[in-house]
């Protein structure tokens, strides 16, 4: 076993399955399925999700700081749903927001964070960092910092980072391996400077996978060989 503590950042696009946007039973169901067999490595997870399935934040036409924490309360409304099919899973989790919305989950802190892995709890933590301007691939490298992870697996819809899209180009170019300077300077765009950044500093490498093929998780968490790897 190569992990045993992990940051999974999961976009909210994951949660609407086929349907494209909102909340999604059977999307909800698929990522329940693959986060029970991951938990079978005998790890302890925490999971990041995003809002784009409800909210995308950075709206021109509202005021961004406003569009940025109507995308921290679809993350809330996402990281609740997840919690739900998680639990009706017999998989026991706390979700933990950033911004103090005490009547449906608790405030985040490090230590508390800390504690509910500690009692084998799954954390699904909501609302980015709590604060505007930040994305949730950066809150994921900064959770994943607070609580120590070994990893960051950023799941996604592709089976790695590549050179340009491959949606557009046949001839694209997926990296097996990629430095956080490589990926800096070339500006990939598979998760934001500061993301790389705040990971690097913390030592913590990231695994850029496809979460849609079923047992992908399962295989990142066991420390295969799959995706990218940024380092």
């Amino acid at each position: 076993m190569k992990y045993k503590r992990i940051l999974l950042k999961l976009s909210g696009e994951a949660l609407a399955g086929d349907c494209g946007a909102g909340i999604n039973q059977e999307g909800l169901e698929n990522i329940v399925s693959e986060i029970k067999k991951a938990l079978k490595k005998n790890v302890s997870l925490a999971i990041v999700v995003g809002g784009g399935n409800i909210w995308r934040g950075a709206g021109k036409w509202l005021d961004r700081v406003k569009a940025d924490h109507m995308g921290m309360l679809a993350t809330i409304m996402n990281a609740i749903a997840l919690g739900d099919m998680l639990e009706k899973a017999g998989v026991k989790n706390s979700v933990l927001s950033a911004i103090d919305v005490s009547k449906v989950a608790e405030f985040y802190t490090p230590e508390k964070a800390l504690r509910r892995l500690g009692a084998g709890k799954v954390l699904i933590l909501a609302a980015g960092t709590g604060n505007p301007f930040f994305t949730t691939d950066t809150t994921a490298a900064l959770r994943a910092s607070e609580i120590k992870a070994d990893v960051i697996l950023k799941a996604t819809q592709v089976d790695g980072v590549y050179d340009c899209d491959p949606k557009k180009n046949p001839k694209a170019k997926r990296y097996e391996k990629l430095s956080f300077a490589e990926a800096i300077n070339k500006d990939l765009k598979v998760m934001d400077t500061a993301a790389f950044t705040l990971a690097r500093e913390a030592g913590i490498p990231i695994i850029v996978f496809d979460f849609h093929k079923k047992g992908n998780l399962e295989k990142a968490v066991a420390g295969k060989s799959i995706g990218t790897l940024v380092y």
